[in-house]
């Protein structure tokens, strides 16, 4: 959907141009710091966009999390433990070529036998466990309370003024998008005709000088694709169809108040019934890649000559398929917790979230009990522009602003801009309810079916730090949760430069008060604070 969002700028201007047509580490490293001096910034190269986020700032003038730095300078050859990290998402491609040595296995359990032979109530998790079953499609939450009628709910009113608002604007922006493939292909069409060929280039359609107005319009369609980016009219055609399934989607499934996606049979509402789904945690579908990509961050094979490093190595992903095409239901989200936190995961990955949760004392009792069992949960911000000191994003840990367990760590996107820009426009941010910020903006990874693709989100931001935890917890394994998320928030590098915030150049904050801690998370510094605390501790 982040794509998306980068084409309404287009689609705005197009419509109304085209309307009329184990040992612990020793190291004495110094940590490191930025002074506020402007740094020098240049652009990416193709090498540095695929793994902007593991670049260092210092040396390359990019906001990323010095890992490179970290296994150069201090990981080395360096052996450290197993980490097992739940993935709670959209499901995992875990046949693909870059994570498919990295996936966890319950090796209590025997595959595919119809038993469940380590008797934790769910038959043939082999990687993980399904909360979905073969569902994919959901409603947003705010629909369902609309369902409910039950207009004593005190989100009621407001989901309802949320839901107009929403359907209103998805409704026109899917007429603007149908009226810009239509002109799209109308303009490929005769610029096809016009060259006599499909495979016309970008100089082609530049040269063309006529009087036919028809041809000329075509030009300037073409022409103004190009200009934003696009190579061909056939990369446009597919980003708008792309946008239009996305936009289709919203209206038919999310937003639809008759569409029932629940397939398990379960009551979402009774939490007394626990065991349901399956042990398929692979996507349902191909454009199911939210997970497999939030899974490459953590954790792609590194240095074995494929299309990406994971941050982590000596780490099992244990897939928990949970969070639909829609929004996830507080059950699930609360079960995947426990899930994760009985069979052995000691960090959580939770790239999901939303502005209602019906059930938040549920998922609050989760977070608090993987907290009691020395589990860190990594969650993402949110990706609505929005201060969440005022406006909640659920999961949280806290209630009235007191927190219920201290595991919890909520991340906000970087871009790979050093400067002003250096937040994500869409990204969520609170001095008081998110820790840290991490890259979040254009960042590549591993998708469905041995496939990469670059994506934005603050669910990209917080498998980044997940994976920085990671390291943490396999070569100083002595550390708790607690310690591990103190020296992420405490070991990033400071800023106080001025930045843009929720996109809009007229909110300039200090880019300090935009989290807690005030910093961008630094994997060279978290270990190096790391040996130090194991080391005075001996």
């Amino acid at each position: 959907m982040q794509k998306l969002k980068s084409l309404t700028a287009i689609v705005g201007v197009s419509i109304l141009l085209f309307a009329c047509g184990s040992t612990p580490l020793v190291i004495s490293t110094p940590i490191e710091n930025i002074d506020s001096s402007p740094l020098k910034v240049s652009e990416l190269t193709e090498d540095e966009k695929h793994h902007w986020g593991h670049l260092d700032l210092a040396k390359d003038t990019v906001p990323g999390m010095s890992v490179d730095k970290a296994y150069t300078e201090i990981i080395k050859n360096k052996k450290g433990q197993s980490v097992i990290v739940g993935v709670i998402d959209s499901g995992i491609d875990i046949n693909h070529e870059d994570l498919n040595d990295v996936i966890w296995t319950n090796e209590d359990e025997i595959p595919n036998n119809g038993k469940d032979d380590d008797n934790n109530g769910y038959i043939d998790d082999v990687h993980g466990w399904n909360f979905l079953g073969d569902g994919y499609n959901e409603q947003l939450e705010m629909v369902r309370i609309l369902v409910s009628g039950d207009t004593d709910n005190p989100d009621y009113a407001a989901a309802q003024e949320e839901y107009e608002k929403e359907y209103q604007i998805w409704s026109e922006r899917k007429v603007q998008y149908d009226q810009l493939y239509q002109q799209i292909k109308s303009a490929d069409e005769i610029l096809t005709k016009h060259f006599g060929k499909k495979d016309y280039t970008k100089k082609e359609v530049a040269a063309i000088k006529t009087e036919d107005e028809a041809l000329n319009m075509a030009a300037q369609i073409a022409n103004y694709m190009f200009s934003n980016g696009l190579d061909t009219m056939a990369d446009a055609l597919k980003e708008i169809s792309d946008s239009l399934v996305s936009i289709n989607n919203r209206i038919n499934y999310n937003l639809n108040k008759d569409f029932e996606g629940r397939v398990n049979g379960d009551d979402p509402d009774d939490m007394s019934t626990k065991y349901y789904g399956n042990g398929n945690v692979k996507p349902v579908k191909k454009s199911e890649r939210h997970g497999t990509h939030v899974a490459g961050i953590i954790a792609a094979e590194r240095n074995n000559g494929l299309g990406d490093n994971g941050v982590a190595n000596n780490v099992k992903l244990m897939c928990i398929r949970t969070v639909p095409n829609g929004d996830e239901y507080d059950k699930d989200v609360a079960l995947a917790i426990r899930y994760a936190v009985d069979n052995g995961a000691k960090i959580i990955n939770g790239s999901f979230g939303k502005s209602y949760s019906p059930h938040s004392d549920w998922v609050r009792e989760a977070i608090a009990y993987a907290g009691k069992n020395d589990v860190l949960f990594v969650h993402a911000a949110g990706n609505d522009s929005k201060n969440v000191d005022v406006e909640p994003n659920f999961p949280d840990d806290n209630v009235n602003g007191v927190e219920v367990s201290d595991n919890y760590i909520r991340v906000g996107a970087l871009t790979p801009k050093y400067g002003s820009n250096m937040v994500g426009s869409f990204s969520n941010y609170g001095k008081n309810n998110v820790d840290v910020f991490a890259p979040g903006t254009s960042v590549y990874s591993t998708t469905p079916e041995n496939e990469y693709d670059f994506i934005d989100g603050t669910s990209m931001a917080a498998p980044g730090v997940t994976g920085i935890a990671a390291l943490i917890r396999s070569y100083f394994p002595t550390l708790t949760a607690p310690q591990v998320k103190k020296i992420l928030m405490d070991s990033g590098l400071p800023l106080n430069t001025k930045v843009i915030v929720g996109g809009d150049s007229s909110n300039i904050k200090p880019f300090s008060e935009l989290s807690k801690s005030g910093r961008i998370v630094n994997a060279y510094n978290a270990l190096i604070m790391a040996s130090r605390i194991v080391n005075a501790s001996l």
